[in-house]
């Protein structure tokens, strides 16, 4: 997987793509700049979802579901280790044993 690209290199591509002369394509900017085209455009798009002007998640709120999901990941786990506690602990007091 290729390194991923400083916050603020990406802020910079986002303003230069957004502020570009007519007729300039994203293309040029992006082979310009050292990157594709399709990574251009998912910045733009992901730039425009954390302002509000696209409909979709943020990055904000993709980030605190990440984190709600390693949490429900976590809880299960240790439920699943609470399970198999009580099953075993009820089968151990189980009389004639």
């Amino acid at each position: 997987m290729p390194r991923a690209h400083p916050k603020e290199f990406r802020q910079d591509v986002i303003r230069v793509a957004r502020n570009r002369e007519p007729g300039v394509r994203l293309v040029d900017i992006a082979k310009d700049l050292g990157i594709s085209e399709s990574c251009l455009r998912s910045w733009l798009t992901r730039a425009d979802r954390d302002e509000g002007l696209r409909p979709g998640p943020s990055s904000a709120e993709l980030a605190q579901n990440r984190q709600l999901a390693k949490r429900v990941r976590l809880l299960e786990q240790e439920n699943e280790v609470l399970r198999r506690a009580a099953a075993y602990l009820s089968q151990a007091n189980l009389p004639g044993k």
